[in-house]
């Protein structure tokens, strides 16, 4: 009994902790949110009917500062990559900008 006493003390006391941990990639996320919102919006828009139904993106964001991160999306169909694209967002203003290499 006296050894479980400080395990329950141990969960109670550092549980806030663990759980304000997504606040350190809410960055990150809203910007894959926006990305991935307008990347579907576009896609549907403009595709042309090709035998590339297996073609499947893949987002990475890299945080800049409070409001600014980098989201790159990459298309791959198995192993080949068929498409590279980034984008510059604002998620303070709600921004999306593709940036042209």
């Amino acid at each position: 009994m006296k050894k479980l006493i400080p395990f329950i003390l141990f969960q109670i006391l550092f549980t806030p902790f663990v759980l304000k941990a997504n606040d350190n990639f809410s960055v990150e996320i809203e910007a894959l949110t926006l990305v991935m919102e307008q990347y579907k919006k576009n896609n549907e828009e403009t595709e042309i009917e090709l035998d590339l139904k297996n073609k499947k993106p893949s987002y990475m964001a890299l945080k800049q500062d409070e409001c600014n991160a980098t989201v790159k999306v990459t298309e791959t169909t198995g192993l080949e990559i068929v498409n590279t694209e980034s984008f510059d967002v604002n998620i303070c203003k709600k921004e999306v900008n593709k940036v042209f290499n």
